[in-house]
């Protein structure tokens, strides 16, 4: 009786246990956890942010609409750009969350329907949610949230942008598909007005001040009573209606017509220039040239007309015989190389001696944006003018040196401008190798040091270097060697002065210091 009520205890006990088992088992499967979503994914209609510093990590679909498109890295400052107008003290009033916790914020007084902005920290970070400030607005059956708010921002922004193209400084206005202006901005309809006829009001449909032709310019001229305005046109397609846009051009009109003004007197400038100007541009295409190119290229008008480049135009120049002829072609090319990049360093200056006998001066000098400007010019006459002046003054040179006397001209600053033969031999030196020390001063040295003691010296000194009236004299001084050697100073026209030394054959025994005049001398 004692094992039959064990036994009976023991399949109780395990009828239970697996009760109990079952039990767990049906709740287990009964129970459903519910799954974590967004905090947006149930309140699509809601305007709502969430931020991590200055990164967004979830928006609702609303909300991401009005926020302007960027990277969610920087959203922050979209945000702040994009709402900020609406709400006063928005800045001050989130910096103070990590005090408060949370805050809610009213726009700014007259916003129709006003809303409110309802902020948050949690966890670290930033919860923002926008709704509307008063009640009365349908909800949605769904969600029971109202939709409002994004009703009131959409309604703000429409009324912002009106005012902004209401007041803008360019004219705007909207042309249906006959032409007709359906709506202007306060900009047009001032002008609309001044160019009323005196008495009438402006009334429907609206006046149509630009009338472009197709294909014509894009600026067009207003007349007004004031005087001419300038506008740039830009008609924008908006399904069968024109967006219209008219951008005042009167100081881009004056800049031009002062370039214009400026280029026309650059021409006429350019045009009288007995030098020949050609300016190419970066592509080393001929911009800009003057008449007096043609006539020292002997190029042809049309030619140069045709905007030739670099190497063509000193291809044609070489064909006509103006460029001096290489040995080779190798080298001609090269030369034009070389030309360029001096000319773009701004080093080029070259004599040309042409084939037919002319000399030109050509220079070439960079300008801006790369462009390069080459300047011609004749020197022919002046090669002429030079070459005979040196002429001159190697024939001057020999008449003076088959002089036997010696002779040394001095300048009225007392600079030595000329010597002979005869006087370097007697003297031992040619004091022409370095005019630049040849003066009156260092000359007088050279004298004293090669002659006995003697005042003549600092008188011929004196002599040189005065102005004014100057009498002829005569002196002599005896070398080191015992040489007797008369000397003369004779005054020149502009105030030079010329010093004749002769060597005496027949010297007397003493040094004698003549300082009469010529006059007496010969009496």
């Amino acid at each position: 009786m004692g094992d039959l009520a064990m036994i009976l205890g023991m399949v109780l006990a395990a009828f239970l246990v697996a009760l109990s088992a079952l039990i767990l088992i049906q709740a287990w499967l009964d129970y459903q956890p519910t799954p974590v979503a967004s905090i947006f994914a149930a309140t699509p209609a809601q305007i709502a942010f969430l931020f991590d510093g200055e990164r967004l990590i979830d928006a609702s679909p609303a909300a991401r609409a009005l926020l302007p498109e960027g990277e969610d890295q920087r959203a922050w400052g979209r945000f702040m750009a994009r709402f900020g107008p609406d709400f006063p003290g928005l800045a001050e009033r989130l910096a103070s969350l990590p005090r408060t916790g949370q805050t809610r914020i009213a726009s700014h007084p007259g916003t129709s329907p006003p809303l409110v902005l309802k902020a948050e920290l949690r966890s670290g970070l930033l919860h923002l949610a926008l709704d509307a400030g008063q009640a009365g607005y349908p909800t949605d059956p769904q969600t029971g949230h109202c939709d409002a708010a994004t009703a009131a921002v959409l309604q703000n922004e429409v009324l912002t942008q009106r005012a902004i193209l209401s007041r803008a400084p360019v004219l705007l206005w909207k042309e249906a598909t006959d032409g007709a202006v359906v709506w202007a901005n306060h900009a047009y309809l001032i002008r609309a007005v001044e160019l009323l006829p005196e008495g009438e009001d402006l009334s429907w449909p609206l006046p149509k001040l630009f009338d472009r032709a197709p294909g014509t310019s894009a600026r067009l001229k207003l007349q007004m009573p004031s005087g001419a305005e300038w506008f740039d046109l830009v008609q924008v397609p908006a399904g069968d209606e024109m967006l219209c846009y008219a951008q005042a051009a009167d100081k881009a009109v004056q800049a031009e017509t002062a370039l214009r003004e400026f280029m026309q007197t650059l021409t006429k400038t350019f045009a009288d220039l007995p030098i020949g100007l050609a300016i190419f541009d970066r592509g080393r295409c001929l911009q800009m040239f003057n008449p007096a190119l043609t006539d020292l290229t002997r190029l042809p008008p049309e030619m140069l007309i045709s905007r030739p480049s670099l190497n063509a135009f000193l291809d044609a120049m070489r064909a006509r015989s103006m460029i001096p002829e290489p040995r080779d072609y190798r080298s001609w090319r090269k030369q034009l190389a070389r030309l360029e990049e001096e000319a773009s360093m701004g080093i080029f200056e070259e004599t040309w001696s042409l084939p037919g006998g002319q000399t030109y001066r050509v220079i070439g000098r960079p300008h801006p944006n790369g462009a390069l400007a080459f300047m011609f010019e004749d020197i022919s006459n002046e090669m002429s003018r030079t070459r005979r002046y040196r002429a001159d003054l190697e024939l001057g040179q020999s008449v003076i040196d088959a002089v036997e006397d010696g002779v040394a001209v001095f300048s009225q600053g007392g600079q030595l401008v000329m010597s002979n033969a005869a006087y370097a031999r007697l003297w031992q030196h040619d004091p022409q190798v370095l005019l630049s020390e040849a003066s009156i001063s260092t000359l007088s040295a050279w004298w004293r040091e090669h002659s006995a003691p003697t005042l003549l010296w600092d008188d011929a000194t004196d002599f040189v270097t005065s102005g004014g009236d100057r009498t002829p004299w005569d002196g002599d001084v005896r070398l080191l060697d015992g040489r007797l050697v008369s000397c003369r100073f004779r005054p020149l026209t502009g105030g030079a002065t010329m010093i004749t030394f002769r060597h005496q054959v027949a010297a007397p025994l003493t040094s004698v210091r003549e300082t009469q005049p010529l006059e007496e001398l010969s009496a």
